[in-house]
């Protein structure tokens, strides 16, 4: 069978921008708690406070000294800070948080204001630079200088950021938020800021809402609070007002599932603020998005009317949320506002629900999975809508675009890369030893290349660079992407949803092809890692077109696989100081044995240029791509241990892994290897090692 290329399908700018959100959320939502604590300590202790004092409202004098106060250096000072810092270290870890914070003060003390948006630029700017500049005397360093340079480089790069921040970035960012200040005041004074209800809600359906909240209501309806003691920023997008009505609509006029679920959606949209519940609902019915506009509209104009708003942003959007951050003199319109947009969603929600053609179960079904398709991960309350009506672990319909919903117990996993004998095999083993200590050895885990998928697996995993070459021969299955085959926290999602379909679905489904889908729910809290890897029990592996029981892989010494890994493909300092020297490294120790030609270790380079080998656990396993399986000649594998460290695309590794692979004969020994890199103190022996015989002995083979 010819190998087949295909296409990486081009990201859609809802996509781009959806990224684009997500990563200015993840600065912003990490010090929410800072934001809900500065907000407490306006509302009580301002002037106009519930609890007026002057030394921490920041008012009057004492002694003759003006006082400070808490409130104007946490908005100026702090939570700017903490943006900076987390928007660096995002990027590159505390060291890039660091000098993110640096230069983000430099944005701070050249403005004069509160400068969240400057901290959402000089951040990730401080990040990302001081990676780029590390990496240019990475490995170069003599031993003992090495916290020398780090400190001083990070030091002077940083001073150099706070001086752009002041003179450069600062202007810009000022400008900005004037323009956009002026834009805000504009339309309120004129009446059209209900009108960005037309933009919101269509957004937050489509998971936009962290782009426009994040990047622009917030900062912006921080500065409008500081200087008017409230804004109405903060309830543009936060309102829970238009998801009850449309819930509620629902709940009198739905049919089905959506009727049936809808009473308990609107508990968790109102009072737990998860506004995400309702989307289903609209993508069942996109009509109805004029009941949440139409809701949204009024809300907004309630509050201008009423000159209300909050002191700082609701997070999450729920009553209770809006009430803690409400303005002292704001009550009355704020209660309004989410009254009357919940009456006006509702009303108009209900005549289109009344006039229009009703929907069944498996829409619901279907629009959930919509849903999560366009969120890009699993939704936290997703079992609650799929689970009504619905006799299994999470929902009766089956899925578009790669993500399906379960029809029974997850009984078959697959991890697939490109050539399927490398870093899926490793990370098939870690899963299958996870899986099997939280007691379901029944559970099918294996790996195979992406060229060699087919349409028959409940769960499919892969890098989150292959995912999207995948998904179109796999459509039914629920997919995870994945960027750590050794210990990715996706691996307890995973986990979570074997045990929750085994459990609430065993009765279910015995039969083949028991189905593929979304998980009922996964939580982040999964079982320790197993300490047993369950050597050469591969569960199976695809190779060529049609799937070979891995079952030989356990008597790998009979059959003449004895010799994967021998001493003299074992280096315990090497040479190379690159990933593409380890690269060559590797493959020479390979070439050395006989077990492959030149052309292979050009394939291994040619693999990583398109997905990273690195697999977490200072450890990266450089292997061919599929289209260069020809260039081996018998199944090998080379460890090398580089007791410094190299960088590997922004990762340590300590540790290369050449493998080439026949069939299956190679895997019992990556089995051992997961074994050893999922357990600290194995690492640890393995970093002391001082033979070639001791790391033998910890991947299970002695070799004389």
């Amino acid at each position: 069978m010819a190998t087949e290329t295909v296409a990486k399908p081009r990201t859609s700018a809802r996509v781009h921008v959806q990224k684009f959100g997500t990563f200015l959320s993840g600065m912003i939502m990490p010090n929410i708690g800072a934001f809900i604590a500065w907000g407490i300590i306006t509302a009580l202790f301002i002037e106009k406070g519930w609890l007026p004092v002057p030394q921490l409202g920041g008012f009057g004098e004492t002694d003759g000294k003006p006082n400070i106060g808490l409130v104007g250096p946490m908005i100026t000072y702090l939570l700017p800070l903490l943006i900076g810092y987390t928007g660096g270290k995002m990027v590159y870890d505390v060291r890039g948080g660091v000098v993110g914070a640096i230069g983000t003060m430099g944005v701070i003390v050249g403005a004069g204001i509160p400068m969240f948006i400057g901290a959402m630029i000089m951040g990730p700017l401080g990040g990302w630079t001081m990676k780029k500049i590390d990496s240019i005397w990475d490995g170069k360093i003599r031993p003992g200088f090495e916290m020398l340079v780090n400190n001083f480089s990070a030091g002077i790069w940083g001073a150099l950021l706070a001086l752009l921040g002041f003179y450069g970035i600062s202007p810009l960012v000022t400008a900005f938020s004037t323009a956009a200040g002026n834009f805000v005041q504009f339309l309120v004074h004129n009446g059209l800021l209900p009108l960005t209800s037309i933009f919101i809600e269509p957004a937050k359906v489509l998971f936009l809402n962290n782009a426009i909240n994040h990047g622009v209501l917030t900062p912006l309806g921080v500065q409008q609070s500081l200087e008017q003691g409230k804004s109405i920023l903060f309830l543009l997008e936060a309102n829970p007002g238009p998801g009850l009505g449309l819930l509620l609509a629902y709940t009198f006029f739905g049919r089905g599932a959506a009727k049936a679920s809808a009473p308990g959606a609107a508990i968790i949209q109102f009072l737990g603020g998860i506004h995400e519940i309702y989307f289903p609902y609209v993508l069942m019915r996109p009509l109805l998005i004029l009941g949440t506009i139409a809701g949204g509209m009024t809300g907004i104009a309630t509050l201008a009317v009423t000159n209300s708003g909050l002191v700082a942003p609701a997070a999450p959007g729920s009553i209770f949320a809006v009430l803690a951050q409400t303005s002292r003199d704001s009550y009355f319109g704020v209660i309004l506002s989410v009254v009357l947009a919940a009456a006006v969603s509702f009303l108009v929600s209900s005549v289109i629900l009344k006039t229009t053609k009703h929907s069944d179960e498996a829409d619901l079904g279907d629009a959930t999975a919509r849903m999560e398709e366009m969120k890009g991960k699993k939704s936290s309350v997703s079992s609650h809508l799929t689970g009504a009506g619905a006799g299994t672990a999470a929902g009766a319909a089956a899925g578009r675009g790669g993500v399906g919903v379960l029809a029974g117990p997850v009984r078959n996993i697959v991890f697939a890369c490109d050539a399927g004998m490398g870093s899926s095999a490793m990370g098939a083993s870690v899963l299958r030893n996870k899986i099997k200590a939280a007691g379901f050895p029944d559970v099918k885990v294996t790996n195979a290349s992406i060229a060699n998928l087919s349409d028959t697996y409940d769960v499919v995993v892969t890098h989150q660079d292959l995912t999207e070459r995948a998904k179109p021969v796999t459509s039914s299955a629920m997919h995870y992407s994945v960027d750590n085959f050794m210990n990715s926290p996706r691996y307890d999602e995973i986990v979570d949803l074997v045990r929750e379909s085994n459990t609430e679905g065993a009765a279910a489904t015995e039969g083949p092809d028991a189905g593929a889908g979304t998980p009922g729910g996964a939580s982040a809290s999964g079982p320790a890692m197993a300490a047993a890897a369950g050597a050469g029990t591969t569960h199976g592996a695809h190779a060529a077109d049609a799937p070979v029981d891995a079952a030989p892989a356990a008597d790998a010494s009979a059959n003449g696989s004895g010799d994967i890994l021998a001493r003299e493909s074992v280096v315990l300092t090497g040479s190379a100081t690159t990933r593409d020297a380890a690269i060559d490294e590797a493959g020479r120790l390979l070439l050395a044995r006989g077990a492959v030609d030149e052309g292979y270790i050009a394939a291994m380079h040619e693999r990583e240029e398109s997905v990273s080998t690195y697999m977490g656990s200072f450890l990266a396993i450089p292997h061919g791509t599929n289209a260069a399986k020809d260039h081996i000649r018998k199944s090998a594998v080379s460890v090398i241990r580089y007791p410094e460290g190299i960088d590997w695309n922004g990762k340590q590794v300590k540790f290369v892994v050449g493998v080439a692979g026949i069939n299956n004969e190679h895997l019992h020994i990556l089995s051992s290897i997961a074994k050893v890199f999922t357990n600290k103190e194995q690492v640890a022996r393995l970093e002391a090692a001082t033979s070639e015989d001791e790391v033998l002995d910890l991947f299970g083979k002695v070799n004389a």
